[in-house]
C-alpha cells in the first residue's frame, strides 16, 4: 500500500482560491440590512429633537446624572438606551454602542 503526501503549496493554494470563491458568493447573495428595523417607519426620516434645556433636565433628574441615548435603533425606548445594542452586537459582531451625556 502506498502512501500518497500533500504537496502543501497546492494544499496552501487550494484553501485560498477557495476562501476567495467563497468570500464572492457571500457578497453577491447578501442582502441588505436595514440599520433602522421598525422605529417610526411610516416617516421618509426619523429625526427626535430635543433642547439643550429638556437634556438637562433629564441629566437632573437622571439617578447617576446623565442620559443614554441609543445609537443602534434597536432600543425599545428610543431614542433613550435600554440595553438592546448587547444582543445586536453578539448577533452582527458590532460594536455600537450609546451616546452618554454626562453632567459636567
Amino acid at each position: 500500500m502506498s502512501t500518497r503526501r500533500l504537496d502543501p503549496t497546492s494544499l496552501a493554494i487550494g484553501v485560498g482560491v477557495g476562501a476567495v470563491v467563497a468570500f464572492a458568493v457571500s457578497r453577491m447573495t447578501a442582502k441588505a440590512t436595514l440599520v433602522n428595523p421598525g422605529i417610526n417607519k411610516g416617516s421618509p426620516k426619523v429625526v427626535d429633537m430635543k433642547t439643550l434645556a429638556e437634556i438637562e433636565d433629564l441629566i437632573n433628574k437622571s439617578e447617576k446624572g446623565n442620559v443614554v441615548l441609543c445609537r443602534c435603533w434597536r432600543s425599545s425606548n428610543f431614542p433613550f438606551c435600554d440595553g438592546s445594542h448587547a444582543k445586536y452586537n453578539k448577533e452582527c459582531c458590532d460594536n455600537t454602542g450609546p451616546l452618554v451625556i454626562k453632567k459636567a
